[in-house]
């Protein structure tokens, strides 16, 4: 088969189409032969690329977390799916289980959804990783209640898109930051209430201005460093803040434990890094709930980039540019 290979750490150009070996499916387990139609790109693999994957002894790597395709054959203890079903999951890509950069994959049926009818490939594969991280972010980190008031940073981003519309799905008043006006209009269309051009405003006045000084029941850091931080004075006494980045060592703690915030810290990848099986179980509930959203037009994903599984140098040098608002998808071949 086709496949992208990580042949080492570096600039996207690292990233080459090769032919590898057919994956296979053992008899008598619970795995599912897939044959991928689409691939998600996230930042975490522009991150593995760059820096090196979780497990260095186990080269070339092919990266690629998300993924859509269609069951091609089924072990002998699958119950849930047969060849011919329309999947999607997050699993792989972090340097130990091969990614989905290609055009086959074995993943246990325990850790897939069925693809949402309603969708392409193209935006299955897109929605993983962004679905699961904003749903524990908000829903389990974060403990979010319907009437919440909740503040986003990044809503036109991969995660920040998807967190807007569950917040909403929740019963909650969302208000998030965006740069252009391009980019408010789409959040306004995803149901955001409030609207802050950061570059412009201060964003902590602007959030103690919209809940009349209180600040928000959860704030969510999609973009780490500064932001971080910055964000504590904009949250209630005793509410919770979570982030899916690794706080900077110079963050200032003082404002956060005055107003005694409760700290979330979300990383989705933890089931797959230590695997844990049950964890990844939830993953594919979540999943197979928000199918059901989708298919009954509750929630969308965005996808603004597409590229061939070829290309996936140009993906990761778009998403690195960090110019871009929904997501970027590897097309493995046509749907």
């Amino acid at each position: 088969m086709k496949a992208v290979l990580m042949t080492a750490a570096g600039s996207p150009e690292v990233l080459q189409l090769q032919e590898v070996v057919n994956p296979t499916v053992p008899v008598g387990n619970t795995e599912l032969l897939v044959r991928l139609v689409a691939a998600g790109v996230n930042p975490i693999d522009t991150k593995l690329r760059s820096r090196g994957t979780f497990y260095p002894e186990q080269m070339p790597a092919i990266l690629g977390c998300d993924g859509a395709g269609i069951v091609e054959a089924v072990g002998a203890g699958v119950e849930r799916f047969r060849p011919g079903d329309e999947v999607y999951f997050c699993y792989g890509g972090l340097g130990a289980h091969q990614g989905n950069y290609a055009e086959y994959t074995v993943v246990d049926e325990r850790f897939v959804a069925r693809k949402p009818a309603s969708i392409s490939f193209a935006e299955a594969a897109a929605a993983p990783l962004v679905l699961i991280t904003a749903w524990e972010a908000l829903y389990e980190r974060g403990r979010l209640e319907p009437g919440e008031r909740v503040l986003i940073h990044a809503g036109a981003g991969g995660v920040g898109h998807v967190a807007i519309q569950l917040a909403k799905l929740k019963g909650a008043t969302v208000s998030t930051t965006v740069s252009t006006e391009e980019k408010a209009n789409f959040v306004r269309q995803l149901g955001a209430d409030h609207v802050i051009f950061y570059k412009q405003t201060n964003f902590v006045q602007a959030v103690l201005d919209w809940t009349d000084g209180e600040g928000v029941d959860l704030a969510f850091d999609t973009v780490g460093g500064e932001t971080f931080y910055q964000t504590f004075p904009a949250v209630r006494v005793y509410g919770d803040i979570v982030t899916i980045l690794e706080p900077d060592p110079k963050t200032v703690w003082k404002s956060a434990r005055t107003r005694n915030l409760r700290i979330g810290l979300e990383l989705m990848l933890t089931p797959m890094l230590l695997g844990l099986e049950e964890s990844l179980q939830h993953h594919a509930d979540i999943l197979e709930q928000c199918a059901k959203w989708i298919d009954q037009g509750k929630l969308k994903i965005q996808v603004n980039h597409q590229f061939r599984l070829e290309e996936a140098a140009a993906a990761h040098q778009l998403l690195e540019s960090g110019a871009i608002a929904g997501k970027i998808v590897l097309l493995v071949r046509d749907e």
